[in-house]
This record gives structure tokens, sequence and C-alpha cells, in this order.
């Protein structure tokens, strides 16, 4: 491999398509493209031991999301606080060539710069699937997959602050999510175990503790989705969701910052 053989172990072979393949070791990942008999090969992936930098805004409720799987899949990463997020400056337009809708978060990981917080928790679910955030089974990951798009399309985008400040209306994020609740508590009556799907932490939990609290913000009533309410407890008690928790972040305010 042109002098990168001894970095070389445990490599595999996948084969995408007939001129495709990818090649993955310890420390580098290659692309090798056959093209009429010649291979050409592009390095993909940094060595794995530089640190994952996470874009971040602590109230997100996005960036919380992927901060938790970075958290259960104990991957230490390094925080870039993005509190100028709402205001415009050469801050945001330089974030603008990592990100072009100019949102949170931002994941650079193994030399690719990840956006949209579903994407980036696949991402590390196929990479790093040690502990895995979605079931083996098919059926039951189609699944989770559809009580995490309860949220992620049926609720945060309409209640999401920019929407709830264009409406004018101060009762729009509530109505949305009392709405999208109302489904989801119904869904989880055929999944639900000690958390959303069955006793094992899975993708929707984390989209689930976000979504509550942002609720608990507009005053959702919660004694309607008792079991909503009871999960969100459960997760409230699992170390990677306390570490997570917005009101833990460097960029939280000091008078809002939980003491534990």
């Amino acid at each position: 491999m042109d002098g990168v053989t001894d970095w070389i172990t445990d490599v595999t072979v996948s084969l995408f398509t007939q001129s495709l393949f990818t090649v993955k070791s310890g420390h580098f990942c290659y692309h090798l493209i056959h093209d009429s008999g010649k291979s050409q090969k592009k390095m993909e992936c940094q060595k794995p031991d530089v640190k994952p930098v996470l874009y971040s805004f602590f109230r997100s409720s996005s960036c919380w999301r992927v901060r938790i799987a970075l958290d259960f899949k104990e991957i230490d990463y390094e925080y870039k606080t993005c509190e100028w997020f709402y205001e415009e400056g050469q801050k945001r337009a330089e974030y603008l060539k990592l990100n072009p809708m100019g949102e949170v978060p931002t994941l650079i990981i193994d030399g690719n710069t990840l956006t949209q917080s579903l994407p980036i928790i696949e991402y590390l679910e196929e990479t790093r699937p040690d502990k895995p955030l979605l079931p083996k089974d098919p059926v039951l990951r189609a699944k989770a997959r559809a009580l995490t798009e309860i949220i992620n399309s049926g609720i945060q985008p309409l209640q999401n602050i920019r929407v709830e400040k264009k409406s004018g209306d101060s009762t729009w994020a509530k109505f949305w999510i009392e709405k999208g609740f109302t489904g989801l508590e119904r869904a989880l009556q055929e999944t639900a175990g000690r958390f959303s799907m069955g006793d094992s932490i899975s993708l929707p939990d984390v989209y689930l503790v976000p979504q509550v609290y942002r609720a608990k913000r507009v005053n959702v009533d919660m004694s309607k989705f008792p079991l909503i309410s009871r999960i969100d407890s459960a997760l409230s008690e699992v170390d990677a969701f306390k570490s997570a928790h917005a009101l833990r972040q460097p960029d939280c305010p000091m008078k809002e910052r939980l003491s534990s």
C-alpha cells in the first residue's frame, strides 16, 4: 500500500459496485477506484485518535441529541460553543463554510464534516456499533425509526423557535407539541418497556428527552402524557443523558446551570 502497509490491521474490503472498493484499517480508510485497469487511492479518514469536534449550542434540541449519542457511545469529543448562533457577524459567516445552512450541530469526525442530527447519529451508529441505538431486528428497527421521526419530522420543525417567532403566536409551539405528543403517547403503548423500545436505550429515547424539555418550557401539561413522562424520568437517571443535558453544557449561563 505504498508505505502505509505497516499501519494496516484487520483490513476489510467491501464491494459497493463492480468498480468501487473501500478498504478500512485501524488507522486509515481508502477508496480504491478501478478505472480502465488503473487503481487510484484516496485517503478518506484521519487517524482515529483525532478527537471529534462538535459545534453546539446548549439549548438546541438537535445538538442535545448528538451529545447524548456521543456520550452514550463513550466517544470523547471537543465542544465548540456557538453562543453567537442567533446573531449575524463574522463568526457566523465563517461557520457557513462548515454548515451551509448556518445551523447546529456540526460534527467533525474521521476527517469528515457532518451536519443534521439524524445523519450524524446514524454515522456514529454505523461506524461505532459497539453500543447500538437501533435494534437488530429489522421490524423493531423500523418501529424505532418511526418513533424517532414522530419527533424529528412531526413535532420539532413545527415548534422550532424560528417558526414560532415567525408565526407571532405565543401558543404555537405548545399546540404542535401537544398534538405530536398525543400521537407519540399512543405509538409508545405498543413498544415501550422501561424506555421507548422495551428495556434498552434506543434512538427514539435520544430524541424524546430534548423534546420533553422544550415541552415543559412552553408549559405543556405533561400529566396528559404519562408514558412519555415515565420514560423521560427513567432516562434522566442514565449517565449519558445526565452529562448531555442542556443545563450542564459549558455555554449554559451559570445562573441556569444544574448543580449536579
